[in-house]
Parts: structure tokens; sequence; C-alpha cells
């Protein structure tokens, strides 16, 4: 399968009562679809996938599919601490239409987590189960597990393992992109340092910034893809501070504040977060206020 463009890590809807609001789940997949992103990926660390059920992600997966565009790339995200349920949830993801799962190493056991071996193990017996291809997702400063380059590489042997979402520097891609084959998609996860990390050879990004502004998102690859060296240092400065408000800084919080600012639903987050307080909203809308749709 092809992974290429910019991806929408898709923040989740709730409604004041902390319950899935499949509405706007609707709402956001339709106002995305008027744009060129690639694809969305459902139920990650953007749409708050930790304080989802198994069966609240397949009805969050069942709603998406149902309304996104048949062009787009539907990537589940299957995270979860054992191989059992991750295979279990990627059966569902590719019964409900969904092209790839994304599965980030477990890591409530770190310390067994550390080595190659466990993390070869778990992806494979992932991917061996899998009725639709693997994308290893690799959030060390999330999960406290990094998969290091190699074992990516080593794992990009396996036929259902497609590629890596890699949330870490230019030179970590770099890394991989040496030691994999030409194959193997490397999508980057952070906004931090974009252009870096397609021009050391990622193929797209998987965002959670898109989930507010996915234009911006996609001009800065438009820019890149037809090599407008201008156009591409302006367009990283440009969300550059927006997409760290919306991860390292406020969170899914700060992302759903600033959704609603672009027309998106972004509603409440699930406790235990807490909604942004004034402040907060103030130096959100200031950041985003040159980025909008």
């Amino acid at each position: 399968m092809k992974l290429q463009g910019i991806f929408v890590a898709a923040a989740t809807p709730f409604d004041y009562s902390g319950q899935l609001y499949k509405v706007k789940v609707e709402h956001n997949v339709v106002k995305w679809n008027l744009t060129s992103v690639a694809g969305y990926a459902f139920g990650g660390i953007a749409g708050e996938g930790p304080l989802l059920g198994e069966d609240e992600k397949a009805v969050l997966w069942d709603v998406a599919a149902k309304h996104a565009a048949p062009e787009k790339t539907l990537l589940a995200d299957c995270s979860a601490e054992g191989v059992e349920l991750s295979a279990r949830l990627a059966k569902r993801a590719a019964a409900l239409g969904f092209h790839a799962v994304v599965c980030a190493a477990p890591h409530e056991y770190k310390s067994l987590m550390y080595g190659r071996d466990a993390q070869m193990l778990y992806f494979q017996s992932v991917a061996d189960r899998s009725p639709i291809p693997v994308i290893i997702g690799n959030a060390p400063a999330y999960t406290g597990v990094d998969v290091l380059p190699e074992t990516s590489a080593a794992l990009s042997a396996h036929p259902n393992i497609a590629g890596v979402v890699e949330d870490s520097t230019p030179s970590r891609v770099a890394q991989i992109r040496q030691l994999a084959g030409a194959e193997f998609a490397v999508l980057a996860g952070s906004c931090t340092h974009l252009l870096e990390c397609w021009e050391q050879g990622a193929s797209g990004g998987l965002l959670a910034l898109a989930s507010a502004t996915p234009y911006a998102c996609i001009t800065l690859w438009e820019a890149f893809r037809t090599r407008e060296r201008e156009a591409q240092l302006d367009w990283q400065e440009r969300i550059r501070q927006p997409g760290i408000a919306v991860t390292d800084l406020y969170g899914v919080s700060g992302l759903k504040y600033a959704m609603e600012l672009n027309g998106y639903y972004g509603g409440p987050p699930r406790l235990p977060f807490c909604p942004p307080n004034q402040a907060v909203k103030s130096e959100i809308e200031g950041v985003f206020k040159d980025l909008r749709g």
C-alpha cells in the first residue's frame, strides 16, 4: 500500500456526558473530505485512544468508514498491551473497511519491552494475525519505549508490515530510510521538524495538527513536493508553534479547542483531562490566528 502525503491523526468527539458523539465524528470527517489529505487515523493518542474501550473503537471506526471519501486511506490505531487484543482490534478494523492498522509498542511493562527481541516478537505476531497491513507507531516521548531504526528495518522484511510512524528526529528518519527497503513507508509524527524529516526520506506525516488545520499541513507538503524552497521554510515556521501547542504543551484539550476555532467539532476532552482555561484558550487563539481551515 502507498502511504504518502498528509494523514489526519483524528481527535475523537465526545458529548458533554463523555459519550462518543457520532454525529460530530461524521461532521469532522465530511469536512476533512473536502481537503486533499491522504487519509485518517482514528483511535490513536490524539484521538484519546487509551481512554476508548474496544467496542467504542469499533463504533468510532464504523462511523468514520461510512463517511470517509472513497479515495482516503483509513488507518485504525490498534495499540494494546498484548498481541491478542491488538490482533482482535485489527480484525474488527478490517471488517469495517479500514486499510491498515497502527500499533505502538506495549509500554505498561517498559522494562520488558526495551529489547529488540520483545519488540520484534510483538510486531511480528500482530502482523501474522492481522488481515490488513501493520504500521509501527514509535512515539517514545509518550510510551517510554523506543523502537530503534535497526528494529524497524528488520521488521520491514515482514510481508504484512508496511511502514513506521516515527515521532522522533530527522536523523532517525534518515537511519530508517538507509536501513529499510524502498517500499517501507516512513511517516513523520511531529510538526516540529516536519520538513527536515521529509528531506531525509519520510513520505508524509501523520499529524494531530491536521485535525485542526489540514490546509496548513497540506500547503507545506505541496511546497515540498513542488520544490518551492521559500514556501517550504515559511510554512514549516508557521506550523511549528501551533504543532507544539496541540501536542507537547496542551495536548488533546488544546487540539480540540484549536479545532473549534476552525469550524470542526472538538468538544470536551474525556475525563480525567481538563478543558483549557481562558489563559490557554487565549494562547491557542494567538498561535492559530493565521492558520485557518
